[in-house]
C-alpha cells in the first residue's frame, strides 16, 4: 500500500500476538531503536531491492488485482507477504528474529474468501529471493525469472488461484523518488510499485473453476517506523482509469480529527507526479456495517490539479479481512470525471 499493512508487527513470537492498539497498529508508531531508518535521496538497487531488507523492522510484497470472468462477472484478488523483525540483529535458523505472515483473498460480488499463513524466519518456510524472483510462504508463491513476469499461487479452505502476471509498464516510485513521508513529523518509508501488470489465469471457487483476465498492482514498501504516535489508521486507494492513467492516494487519520495525505499521479506511460499533503482528498459518502463495525464503503475522491472528482464504491462492501488483526480490503469501481477500477484498504475501524 502505499502505507501498506503493518500486520507483521503483530507477532512478538511465533503464535504470541502482540496487543494491537489503535495507535500505531501494534507498534508502527513507536520508536524503532537499533533498526535502519529510511533517509531522503534513496539509491535503489535492482534486482536486490526486490528482495528483503532485514535491517528494517517491517516490509511487504503486496499485490491486488481486478479481474473479469468470461461471463463478465467482476472479481478481486489479494496476495500479500509481510516480514517483521522482532529485533535489530541477524541470526539463522529458529533464532532468526524474522516473522513472516501471508494473506490471500478472493472477492466476488456476493462473497469474500480469505486465508492466512504464519512462519518463523530462518527455517525456509517463508522468504524472498530477488533473482530469480521468488516470494513464498508454505506452498503459496510469487515467482518468475524477473520481477516483471511472475506466476502467482495461493489457496484457502474455499478458494485457490493460479495466475500469470506480465508487466506492461515501468516500476514507479512514490513520494520523493521512493522516499514516502507519512506524517508532518517526518516518519517515512521506501515505497515503489509495479502498477502495470496484465493478469490471466484461473480461480477455483466453491462453484468451480473460473477463467479470468485483468490487471494487477504490486506495492513494495519497507521501513522501521512509518507512522506517527498520533495516527490511528489509514485509507489507501489504488485506482486505474480507462484511459490508462493511475492514482495511488492515502489519508492517515490522526487523533485530533485531521488527516495527513499523500499520493502519486501516474500517467499511462509511467511518468509520475507526487501529490503533497492536501492535494489528494478522500471523503466518505456511505457507511456500511461490516462484522459489527461501521466502515466507509463509498467515497468521493478528488485531485483538483487533475480535475479528478470521482465516486469510489466497494464492489462488495463485506470484504472484511478477518485475520489476526482485522482490516477491510477489496476491489472498487470508479465513476465520475473518470471511470475505472481499483482497490481500497482501510485500517483502524475497530
Amino acid at each position: 500500500m502505499c502505507v501498506k499493512s503493518f500486520l507483521l508487527t503483530l507477532l512478538v513470537g511465533f503464535g504470541t500476538p502482540m496487543e494491537a492498539t489503535a495507535q500505531g497498529f501494534g507498534g508502527l508508531g513507536t520508536q524503532a531503536e537499533g533498526f535502519a531508518i529510511p533517509a531522503p535521496d534513496p539509491l535503489f538497487d535492482f534486482p536486490a531491492d526486490h528482495g528483503s531488507h532485514p535491517d528494517y523492522r517491517i516490509e511487504w510484497w503486496y499485490l491486488t488485482a481486478n479481474m473479469t470472468g468470461a461471463d463478465g462477472t467482476a472479481y478481486g484478488l489479494q496476495w500479500t507477504l509481510f516480514r517483521s523483525a522482532l529485533g535489530p540483529y541477524v541470526t539463522s535458523g529458529w533464532d532468526s528474529p524474522q516473522i513472516w505472515l501471508g494473506h490471500a483473498a478472493v472477492t466476488t460480488p456476493t462473497a469474500h474468501y480469505t486465508s492466512e499463513r504464519f512462519a518463523r524466519g530462518g527455517t525456509g518456510q517463508a522468504g524472498v529471493i530477488p533473482a530469480p524472483f521468488e516470494a513464498w510462504i508454505d506452498d503459496w508463491h510469487m515467482r518468475g525469472a524477473t520481477f516483471d513476469t511472475l506466476d502467482l499461487r495461493a489457496s484457502g479452505p474455499q478458494f485457490s488461484y493460479d495466475v500469470a502476471l506480465n508487466a506492461k509498464g515501468p516500476v514507479v516510485f512514490h513520494g520523493d523518488a521512493g522516499y514516502s513521508v507519512k506524517s508532518a513529523q517526518g516518519q517515512a518509508s521506501y515505497y515503489y510499485s509495479q502498477p502495470f501488470f496484465d493478469l490471466a489465469g484461473t480461480l477455483t471457487l466453491p462453484q468451480g473453476e473460473v477463467s479470468v483476465t485483468g490487471t494487477a498492482w504490486m506495492d513494495r514498501e519497507w521501513s522501521s517506523q512509518p507512522l506517527a504516535s498520533d495516527q490511528t489508521g489509514w485509507d489507501w486507494f489504488s485506482l486505474s482509469f480507462v484511459d490508462g492513467d493511475k492514482l495511488m492516494g492515502f489519508r492517515l487519520r490522526q487523533s485530533d480529527g485531521t488527516y495527513f495525505t499523500s499520493g502519486t499521479w501516474i500517467t499511462a506511460q509511467g511518468q509520475t507526479t507526487p501529490l503533497q499533503n492536501g492535494a489528494f482528498n478522500a471523503e466518505p459518502l456511505d457507511i456500511t456495517e461490516v462484522k459489527g463495525r461501521e466502515v466507509p464503503t463509498r467515497w468521493q475522491v478528488r485531485v483538483p490539479q487533475y480535475d479528478l472528482d470521482v465516486t469510489v464504491a466497494a464492489a462488495n462492501p463485506q470484504a472484511w479481512m478477518d485475520m489476526a488483526i482485522p482490516y477491510w480490503e477489496g476491489p472498487v469501481t470508479v465513476n465520475g470525471s473518470r471511470s475505472g477500477t481499483g482497490y481500497l484498504e482501510m485500517t483502524g475501524y475497530d
